[in-house]
């Protein structure tokens, strides 16, 4: 029984000594942690917005979240898409250029694709950047290269769609061959930020 308590308390101790120590570890590094987030975020901003000098949060974040809700539901893109955030992209003179989001599609053939995209004043798309995507190597994964990723670059249009014969019209994107379904997500995503852009251009938050 003496040894039943006494290797109850010796675990108890480890216990409250290991909670101690990943506490302290914890405080040391959630500094750092948090340095690096933000500058990897404000790194992934400048990909797709290179003429911002600093990346700014809207200003009413509750009527933004209530456009995101119902540009998602015009562009029938509902639990398909979800755009985790965006952000104003100011120019040295505090003009507004445009909106940076940072858009998660869930449509992945091997899960979420999370992605940059930026978008000037005029509804032009600078380009995607992507965060994270784990779709299949030699086929989902050529979302990742320049060659899809430059198809969205400089082009001024209210959707985007995918085509298996070749682009041929200003708002077409080349599918990926054998990953049309990675190509479908990546191509929602950007409407997900373009019609939530629309939405929060004629609300004039970005103005604000």
């Amino acid at each position: 029984m003496k040894k039943i308590i006494k290797d109850t308390f010796v675990l108890m101790a480890i216990t409250l000594v290991s909670g101690l120590l990943l506490g302290m570890v914890y405080e040391v590094t959630k500094d750092p942690i948090k340095k690096q987030e933000e500058e990897q975020k404000i790194e992934a901003c400048q990909k797709v917005f290179e003429d911002a000098e600093t990346f700014e949060k809207l200003e009413d974040q509750e009527a933004a979240e209530q456009m995101m809700a119902e540009s998602l539901k015009k562009a029938d893109l509902e639990g398909k898409v979800q755009i985790d955030e965006a952000l104003k992209a100011v120019s040295k003179d505090g003009n507004t250029l445009g909106a940076v989001m940072q858009i998660t599609s869930k449509e992945g053939y091997g899960g979420d694709i999370c992605f940059t995209v930026g978008i000037q004043n005029d509804g032009t798309v600078n380009g995607i950047s992507i965060l994270s995507i784990s779709e299949t190597a030699g086929l989902g994964m050529k979302a990742d290269t320049e060659e899809f990723r430059n198809q969205f670059s400089g082009k001024k249009v209210d959707a985007f769609t995918y085509t298996k014969t070749g682009a041929a019209a200003e708002n077409e994107i080349d599918a990926i061959s054998g990953a049309t379904v990675t190509t479908n997500a990546v191509t929602n995503g950007v409407n997900a930020g373009l019609s939530f852009f629309r939405t929060l251009s004629e609300g004039g938050i970005l103005d604000e």
